[in-house]
């Protein structure tokens, strides 16, 4: 960082985004989360993630909040799946 007149550290030239990635907004998927968590907690809690989806969300870091993102979608749907499986086996066979 760069300090300027007023001692505040400003934004290197190099790592300035355009406006399309300043308005990326990643899903963070908080009711499937929500969800994953109900129907198998082992899965769903490492979904949890989606809170730094939001942070990377608001400081516009589009790279990690994609990342995050992606991770936390699958870990709910697997999640979800394999509860929905469990409550299906035991209704049906058990």
């Amino acid at each position: 960082n760069v300090l300027i007149e007023g001692g505040a550290p400003s934004e290197p030239q190099g790592s300035v985004q355009t406006p399309e990635e300043l308005a990326f907004h990643a899903p963070d998927y908080l009711c499937m989360t929500i969800i994953g968590i109900l129907l198998f907690p082992p899965l769903g809690l490492p979904a949890l993630p989606f809170l730094q989806t939001k942070d990377a969300n608001k400081n516009s870091d589009w790279e990690e909040a994609y990342i995050n993102s992606g991770r936390t979608g699958w870990l709910d749907v697997f999640a979800i799946l394999i509860g929905l499986g469990i409550i299906y086996y035991y209704a049906l066979f058990v």
